[in-house]
């Protein structure tokens, strides 16, 4: 998918989610297109991909069909889209896909597949204890896995540095920092009536 197409997507999930047709929680990504597209071209269609509630780009950037991704929102899915048949899961518990996703990297490495965990988190939960453990459990025990931080600097309306200060990152990991600007950490930016 293209930046335009990524954008275009989620100007229609705020659209749907303002008129009242999502009725549920939704989490729209905005200004990280470009560096997502990038680190995409890096993941191939057989690879795990483990995403947390923002997941609409990293579903799409996978290969889901943009309908599917769709109907699931519609359905109140958005925060936990999960689709086996393409390696792809998400999960809105802080932190939760973390253990799961160095699970399956363990039974790669066991079973030696040459297949690869890509896991994305945001800056808060780069800073949670089960971050650093997981990235640690990952290093020790050399795991086909990448952990992706997308740092917005927002930890949901605070600051993340003025919060958790600047941890030092790992090996295993991957930081990129863009601005959010469009949307806020949940919702549209308007009040919706169901």
């Amino acid at each position: 998918m293209t930046k335009e197409e990524l954008i275009q997507f989620e100007d229609e999930v705020s659209d749907l989610y303002t008129s009242g047709k999502v009725r549920a929680p939704i989490h729209l990504s905005d200004g990280n297109e470009e560096q997502l597209i990038e680190m995409f071209e890096k993941v191939d269609k057989n690879d795990w991909v483990f995403s947390t509630h923002r997941s609409h780009y990293h579903a799409l950037l996978h290969g889901i069909d943009r309908e599917w991704v769709r109907q699931e929102i519609l359905g109140g899915m958005s925060i936990t889209l999960n689709n086996p048949q393409h390696r792809f899961f998400a999960s809105a518990i802080m932190g939760g896909i973390l253990p799961i996703a160095v699970g399956v990297a363990m039974a790669l490495k066991r079973k030696n597949e040459k297949r690869h965990v890509w896991v994305f988190v945001g800056d808060m939960c780069a800073e949670m204890g089960v971050f650093e453990e997981t990235v640690k459990y990952a290093e020790r025990n050399e795991l086909p896995i990448t952990f992706v931080v997308e740092d917005n600097g927002s930890s949901v309306g605070t600051p993340t540095q003025k919060v958790w200060g600047e941890a030092p990152r790992k090996s295993k990991v991957i930081k990129y920092v863009y601005e959010k600007k469009k949307y806020p950490h949940v919702g549209s930016g308007q009040w919706v009536t169901f």
